[in-house]
């Protein structure tokens, strides 16, 4: 097990923000988890459980514990029936899964290539992109209780997953530690082209039938296209979550803003960008101080180089007072806020 005294968190999070955390336990196994577990249960210090850091705002130094999982592997079993059973241990990089699955010809996870962050953390966040959510392919989530010691297996459907939301992040919050996620693939299936403007991308670049892998580059690519690279401006990729609005209110608003889009979440609910919100509203490439809305996606918040927490903290609530003002909508974090 690594232990480390007044740890530097910089390496810890896409931000950039250089803070530091009383003592950093990262476990590597199964049996390191298990004495972490009753490292953290012995004493009363605050606790904070990350992954790759990449949906994390630091405001200042952690007096606490900081754990992190190094766990590594990947296995799969190819059934009978065409289904797929991947299983992936908490450390690895979600991304390493979803091409390790493309590369194999199993379909289901290409939509979320690219998605930053760790797989434990991606049990945790229920991550998802142009349709398809991290809930669509988990079968299970295994995972050290702190308070026991004991090694659990939690299927999907105890998760309580819903968008950007699972128990591990409100009643389960510092209740587990995670070792391994247990994935459910085709290997056989059709693509999700659906959503945003994958279709129209397919169509510029002249692809009629896309392979897995002509539609995991095409989603890296307008990933790429409009997402900062961390390691030249900070950033927690999307800073908030897409509003969910009752049919009411979105067809009120639809009178007022024609081409706003949007997408049927189901018969009473539509779910509204909020990066066009925030870019109705003029933010887009703005700033304040250090801290700025990027210029080419208004739902993502950057680091333009020596900002704080509390800096990037003070754009957010600006952009979320002038959404609130001009649409009567609040939009939520999705970042995790320390």
């Amino acid at each position: 097990m690594n232990i480390k005294q007044n740890y530097s968190l910089l390496r810890h999070n896409t931000f950039g923000i250089d803070a530091c955390c009383d003592r950093f336990l990262e476990y590597s196994s199964k049996e390191e988890a298990v004495e972490t577990a009753h490292m953290i249960a012995s004493d009363n210090m605050p606790l904070l459980i990350i992954g790759g850091g990449s949906n994390l705002l630091l405001t200042g130094d952690y007096h606490g514990t900081v754990v992190h999982s190094a766990m590594k592997g990947i296995t799969a079993t190819v059934n009978d029936d065409g289904s797929v059973r991947v299983v992936a241990a908490s450390g690895e990089t979600f991304d390493d899964v979803v091409a390790y699955c493309v590369a194999h010809g199993w379909y289901g996870a290409e939509n979320l290539s690219l998605i930053p962050g760790d797989v434990g953390a991606s049990a945790v966040q229920n991550i998802g992109a142009y349709g398809v959510e991290a809930k669509d392919l988990i079968e299970s989530v295994e995972a050290v209780e702190i308070a026991t010691g004991s090694i659990v297996s939690i299927p999907s459907c105890e998760c309580g997953y819903g968008y950007r939301q699972s128990r591990f992040k409100n009643e389960w919050k510092n209740k587990y530690l995670i070792t391994e996620v247990t994935f459910i693939l085709r290997s056989h299936g059709t693509l999700n082209l659906d959503y945003g403007n994958i279709r129209h991308e397919l169509e510029r670049r002249e692809i009629s039938n896309p392979t897995l892998a002509e539609l995991r580059q095409l989603i890296i690519d307008i990933r790429r296209a409009k997402l900062p690279d961390p390691l030249v401006l900070g950033n927690a990729g999307s800073f908030f979550m897409n509003p969910v609005v009752e049919k009411e209110k979105y067809l009120q608003l639809a009178e007022q803003y024609p081409q706003m889009p949007h997408y049927p979440v189901d018969e009473n609910h539509e779910k509204i960008p909020a990066g066009w919100l925030i870019d109705q509203c003029g933010w887009k490439g703005r700033s304040l101080g250090r801290a700025g809305v990027y210029e080419r996606q208004a739902l993502v918040l950057v680091n333009l180089g020596g900002a704080t927490g509390a800096d990037i903290v003070t754009l957010c609530e600006a952009v979320r007072h002038d959404v609130m003002r001009k649409f009567n909508i609040d939009i939520k974090t999705e970042v995790n806020i320390i």
